[in-house]
């Protein structure tokens, strides 16, 4: 078999594998059982929040199962077609089989992908917060193209966004901002985003035209609905108003309606300026707060399973998930999972989809990958 064709299959194998023992494959066909069951149990929407639960869970597995089924029984058909074509010399037919496990190969990362996403906040909507690191107008110019690049990779995605909170940089860019992100999956694929990102390029704020280097912190966190349920003492909050900022235009808020509500007890600071209303910002803020509480105990229960515990952590060198360089030459690097791209130019203008599938992926297999930062 051509070799390009043997990269296919190696690609899907992996790809299949790593499902398999995402689901744990026998356990996950056992239960899909017991959930059709359930389905034909006519008491089963006397609960109707148990029943949406399962009918989530069943949908889910039946999904992953029959995606996994489908993508092995074509690949076997595929590679009993390209061995036939070769005994009969029939290149044209080769081909064709090979584009069609190009094909089927693709199908396999995107279904993988998917079916990693079945954490217990995965399908919901989340905030992305940037927050600019030391280093003033650099920084911030930083976190406004982190903003940006988030922005079109929702977009890309068809998903909504809006901006909740935005403190503008004193010359360019921005001190912070909040966006939420309404679309499916939106946690679960934004969540591998948390962490420091680093900047190298030749500044346009330098009169020398030297390298310099930016941090800038992202964090990422779901959004939650009023049956989970957070509890908050009044007493643990500080509460402060002010006037809200922004890139200008009608929409600037011109009187002390922004809410920002700091949570004593975690340190964990939220902010919201996107109404007029001085009420409905606390409301929001409140929202977002106990959005990043909730957070927290996932991250706490992740943690605890996987036997460590990474807090959050300075916005500087060597705490960095990703490295972007432009100048002198073209990366990004991410140094988690070792993956790269040499058009940071797409990246920044939201092709993150390689590095999410990649994030996802160890998440599963636990695997730990030596990677060198970049200068």
């Amino acid at each position: 078999m051509r070799a390009e064709a043997q990269d296919h299959v190696d690609t899907i194998n992996a790809a299949l594998a790593l499902l398999r023992r995402f689901l744990d494959w026998d356990r996950a066909v056992r239960r899909l059982d017991e959930l059709n069951a359930k389905v034909e149990d006519p008491t089963l929407w006397d609960n109707p929040r148990a029943a949406q639960d399962v009918m989530r869970e069943r949908r889910r597995l039946d999904e992953a199962i029959t995606a996994t089924r489908a993508i092995e029984t074509e690949m076997a058909d595929t590679v009993e077609l390209i061995e036939l074509a070769e005994m009969e010399g029939d290149e044209a037919l080769i081909d064709d089989a090979v584009a069609s496990l190009a094909v089927l190969a693709a199908r396999a990362e995107e279904d993988k992908v998917k079916a990693l996403l079945a954490g217990e906040a995965d399908s919901y909507d989340c905030y992305i917060e940037v927050h600019a690191g030391a280093g003033g107008t650099e920084s911030q110019d930083w976190a406004e193209m982190l903003q940006r690049m988030y922005s079109r990779w929702a977009e890309k995605r068809r998903m909504k966004v809006e901006l909740i909170e935005y403190q503008a940089g004193e010359q360019a860019g921005i001190k912070s901002a909040t966006m939420l992100v309404k679309g499916e999956n939106a946690y679960g694929y934004a969540k591998t985003e948390s962490g420091v990102h680093r900047l190298v390029r030749i500044s346009p704020y330098d009169s020398s035209a030297r390298r310099h280097t930016s941090f800038s912190s992202v964090w990422v966190y779901p959004v939650i609905d009023d049956n989970i349920e957070i509890e908050i003492k009044e007493s643990d909050l500080k509460i402060d108003t002010y006037r809200a900022s922004g890139a200008g235009g009608q929409h600037v808020n011109t009187t002390d309606s922004a809410v920002r509500i700091t949570h004593m007890p975690t340190g964990i600071v939220v902010a919201s300026q996107i109404d007029r209303s001085q009420h409905k910002n606390r409301a929001t803020a409140m929202g977002m707060l106990k959005a990043r509480l909730y957070e927290a105990e996932l991250q706490k229960r992740e943690a605890e399973a996987s036997g460590e515990y990474q807090a959050k952590t300075e916005i500087g060198w060597g705490h960095q998930i990703r490295s972007y360089v432009l100048q002198p030459y073209q990366l990004v690097k991410d140094l988690r999972t070792g993956v790269t791209s040499t058009a940071p130019g797409d990246v920044l203008d939201g092709a993150l989809d390689p590095f999410m599938a990649a994030a996802l992926s160890q998440k599963v297999t636990g695997e730990k990958v030596d990677v060198e930062d970049i200068d």
